[in-house]
């Protein structure tokens, strides 16, 4: 039996439920992973985030390479001893972090700002054959990320599952630039899958990632290749375009190519997690997503809620909120409404700049995320999954 196991299928659309075993216990899919970049979830402890229904985190490769360095890690017991995460832990690349010190992030690149994010005061020096030469935001050494450095980084971290590098291409280039990009993570895929079986971990799982930019030919052609790789799973990653509709559109050529032989292999839709992409991304036939989303719109205030007209958020900042007495969300059980706490002290909060109010928005913010997940899983196997996936779209409570 291999690592994953189909329980259910949609019969209208793409979307499957399944169990994804690994070293470390089994996750249920279709699943959304929160970030544990630096090797916690900010503001939440394991047993919290554990506590909401999450069985799988996210470590971050680059991150954690820098600071404090994959041999610390290592010698304190893999992630797993280290973080006190007992679960299953998926571990990047780097690719998207070098990404995000070349171009900054995909949002900075929509809206044609200067690089942002915690890798600004980076810089990438050369992307070549070999790897990444790269300039740390920490000290400002000059550093290099290979294929094999990066599979060694996450084999001493102790992931369950394991990312090749990639190189992560912004989606304004040229046709030509992305088709040489996505040839060159090819080749990065079969360094890092040929490391892997001369010094990796057995129980590692690795996943090859699919590229292609935003041109059907290349994301199709990368799809069948990453496929056929003898790699464990599938990513889909990279840029996906401008706007919602292309990038479901980018995702559906995808997981078209990854039918029939394929079809036993996870698929990972990397950086993605807004409830409507997330909804249209089980129903493309995704198993498992990861975002900062949920925990940095707590960190910043913001609230997730049943308003798809609001993008599902209500910001708690706004003086509308100073006096009201409303939960965050009404009839919501995460422990943060449970405990009654109101919007107007939540605001008072975020505006005294009490760390509370973020994490205990962190805190909701997972738990709506969870159940929306918890609800796309039931629908399949229920075969429900268009009524639900309609009621969540039309507002309805998770």
């Amino acid at each position: 039996m291999g690592a994953f196991a189909i329980t259910a299928r949609d019969a209208d659309s793409r979307a499957r439920a399944g169990v994804l075993s690994t070293l470390h216990g089994d996750v249920d899919t279709p699943a959304f992973v929160p970030l544990a970049t630096k090797g916690f979830v900010r503001g939440v402890a394991p047993s919290e985030v554990a506590g909401l229904g999450y069985q799988m985190v996210l470590g971050n490769t680059f991150h954690l390479f820098l600071a404090p360095g994959h041999e610390l890690i290592q010698r304190a017991g893999g992630l797993h001893g280290f973080s006190g995460w007992p679960g299953p832990i998926i571990t990047d690349s780097g690719g998207f972090q070098i990404f995000s010190m070349g171009h900054g992030t995909v949002a900075d690149e929509i809206k044609g700002r200067a690089p942002s994010g915690p890798e600004r005061a980076g810089a990438v020096l050369a992307v070549e054959e070999s790897g990444v030469r790269f300039r740390s935001y920490l000290d400002g050494a000059e550093r290099e990320l290979t294929p094999e450095l990066s599979m060694a980084v996450q084999s001493a971290l102790g992931s369950d599952i394991a990312l090749v590098l990639d190189e992560c291409t912004p989606f304004h280039i040229s046709r030509e630039q992305t088709a040489r990009s996505s040839e060159r993570t090819h080749r990065w895929l079969e360094r890092c899958l040929a490391w892997h079986a001369d010094h990796g971990r057995p129980s590692q799982l690795v996943y090859g990632i699919v590229q292609g930019g935003v041109h059907e030919d290349l994301r199709r052609q990368s799809a069948a290749l990453v496929a056929d790789s003898g790699s464990a799973g599938i990513a889909i990653g990279g840029s996906l375009g401008r706007e919602k509709e292309q990038m479901h559109e980018i995702v559906g050529w995808a997981t078209a190519e990854l039918g029939d032989g394929h079809e036993s292999k996870p698929r990972h839709l990397l950086g993605i997690g807004e409830i409507d992409d997330l909804i249209a991304g089980v129903e493309l036939g995704i198993d498992t997503f990861d975002c900062a989303m949920p925990t940095r719109l707590g960190r910043h205030g913001v609230a997730l809620v049943a308003d798809p007209d609001a993008r599902w958020r209500v910001n708690l900042h706004g003086a509308r909120w100073g006096e009201s007495r409303e939960p965050v969300m009404g009839g919501c059980p995460c422990p943060t409404c449970a405990a009654g706490h109101t919007r107007a002290w939540l605001r008072h909060l975020l505006h005294q700049r009490e760390p509370l109010a973020g994490r205990l928005l962190t805190l909701h913010n997972l738990a709506f995320v969870a159940r929306v997940m918890g609800n796309l899983r039931a629908a399949i196997a229920r075969g429900r999954l268009s009524q639900t996936a309609a009621a969540l779209r039309a507002g309805a409570a998770p």
